[in-house]
């Protein structure tokens, strides 16, 4: 799971493996596979160092999670 901002200063948190594609217009909307449309503060590049890193916790355990 990853942390992101919505736009109102909200924290959530997203499950990666459900993120079909990313747009930046300029917010970052991230469409899942569901359909549902989130926008975050965060944008694109940050986004996927965040998906990054959270997929080499997952395969290596010593790494931290942020």
């Amino acid at each position: 799971m990853i942390s992101l901002t919505r736009l109102n200063n909200t924290g959530l948190v997203i499950n990666p493996d459900l993120i079909v594609f990313m747009e930046e217009t300029p917010d970052t909307i991230i469409t899942l596979s569901n359909g549902e449309k989130i926008a975050v503060q965060e944008k694109i590049k940050e986004v996927i160092r965040r998906v990054i890193h959270f997929r080499r916790c997952i395969f290596n355990p010593s790494i931290p999670i942020e």
